[in-house]
């Protein structure tokens, strides 16, 4: 497997190999092992997600896995948990089979309030192979299949099975054995600066409908604003506004896409002063009015 480049270098994806590309509406995305790894001759380069967590069900074939540091190598059965920040890169033999569940970390979140420790447990990494036959193994089988099922219907309560079929993935993936970690890391630093990058993550989901300024995202961090630019700059390669803004646009897609709620509803709530202001926002970062792309998308829902 190629190894990872400098930190400063490495690349930070949305789904791997799409540079900038908005998470999923849903908050979902699934796919086959083969579906992205066969466009890369099965090898996917080290890199991380800034605000997605991946799972990798991998149910035939063989796989390099290196994540943080680590090495090893799986045969399927066998099952690959990814949490933000973590810098992870696969070389797949041809045909491998399986499937990869990619989850935003704002919406799993959001479902995991009040969960008892569960969010925090998802941040460690996970790679091992299952047993044939094992109750961890059946189980993921079985959610996977439901994800699978629900995402490509359009049944009455279709969000409501879907998020209860990931809340059992998110516990079924922290009742696994976690990845052994380092008794001591090279990587301090690093480690530091990903913990920053979390927890600002936090903020702005937290606060992006009062669009807090940057001194009031830096602050609980315990670092200074220039600290977090520089942050966000070398590993997000965009500003923190930059950050903050394409969370405001995600929730203003959510809402023209997924609501009946008047333009002017939805500037309300996302904190703007008024429509028009909110219009020009949206038309910069994606080309269109907040009319024209609702009503795009309702014609290629159609078709």
């Amino acid at each position: 497997m190629p190894r990872a480049p400098a930190s400063s270098q490495l690349p930070s994806y949305e789904l791997y190999g799409e540079l900038g590309r908005d998470a999923a509406l849903d908050g979902l995305h699934l796919e086959s092992i083969a579906d992205r790894s066969r466009l890369h001759n099965w090898e996917i380069r080290p890199h991380r997600h800034a605000a997605l967590l991946q799972l990798l069900l991998i149910e035939r074939g063989s796989a390099r896995v290196g994540i943080d540091g680590r090495e090893l190598t799986l045969r399927g059965p066998a099952a690959v948990w990814v949490p933000t920040f973590a810098v992870h890169g696969f070389g797949f033999a041809p045909e491998t089979q399986g499937q990869v569940v990619t989850l935003d970390q704002a919406r799993l979140r959001k479902l995991l309030e009040g969960a008892g420790g569960l969010w925090e447990e998802l941040g460690h990494a996970r790679a091992l192979p299952l047993r044939r036959g094992s109750a961890p193994l059946s189980g993921l089988r079985s959610v996977t299949g439901a994800l699978r099922t629900e995402y490509a219907a359009l049944h009455r309560w279709r969000g409501q099975a879907l998020d209860g079929a990931v809340l059992m993935l998110a516990a079924l993936v922290a009742r696994l054995p976690r990845l052994v970690e380092e008794s001591a890391s090279s990587g301090a630093i690093e480690g530091r600066s990903m913990v920053h990058l979390a927890r600002f993550r936090e903020q702005v989901e937290r606060h992006f409908r009062q669009h807090p300024p940057l001194a009031a995202l830096a602050e609980p961090l315990g670092i200074t604003p220039t600290q977090l630019n520089r942050l966000c700059r070398r590993h997000l390669h965009c500003s923190p506004l930059d950050v903050l803004h394409q969370r405001l646009l995600l929730e203003a897609k959510r809402e023209l896409g997924y609501t009946t709620l008047q333009v002017r509803q939805i500037s309300d709530g996302l904190g703007f002063s008024d429509p028009a202001y909110f219009t020009r926002f949206f038309r910069r970062l994606t080309g269109r009015s907040p009319k024209d792309w609702r009503e795009a998308e309702r014609q290629r829902d159609a078709g």
